[in-house]
């Protein structure tokens, strides 16, 4: 309990507004309470700094930050079917206990904004994916 009162986290979303489980996570002692860390202000610096990415090693830095700092995986891939527009990009920040679904739409639509404004990004993306969809080594 003294590790939930020393760290900020965030606060409720209103009853039957959101499906994050953040009472299951905080009555777990073990649970990885790093979702809960991104409170309202916390998300829209995330959401800043996604905006600012400019270059695909940005944003392979900002993946590998989220992953590092939240425990949550936002994975950016061509989808299953041909690619012949940005909708094709699958954007997906992973499902986690204690990560608000507004987090969970908020983070894909502004990486989707900026693969808009930076097409070089999802041509490096496209690019670091072979025909078949699976990385390259």
């Amino acid at each position: 309990m003294l590790q939930q009162a020393s760290i900020p986290i965030r606060t409720e979303c209103p009853p039957g507004a959101c499906v994050c489980e953040r009472e299951i996570l905080l009555a777990d002692p073990d649970a990885d309470l790093r979702p809960l860390r991104l409170t309202r202000t916390e998300e829209q610096k995330l959401l800043d700094r996604i905006d600012a990415v400019s270059s695909y090693a940005e944003l392979q830095r900002l993946q590998d930050r989220i992953r590092a700092n939240l425990g949550v995986e936002l994975r950016i891939t061509p989808g299953p079917n041909e690619v012949r527009t940005l909708r094709g990009i699958l954007i997906v920040l992973e499902d986690r206990p204690g990560l608000c679904k507004k987090v969970r739409q908020s983070v894909p639509a502004a990486v989707r904004k900026v693969l808009e404004r930076h097409p070089e990004i999802t041509y490096a993306i496209l690019d670091a994916h072979d025909l078949f969809g699976a990385s390259r080594p």
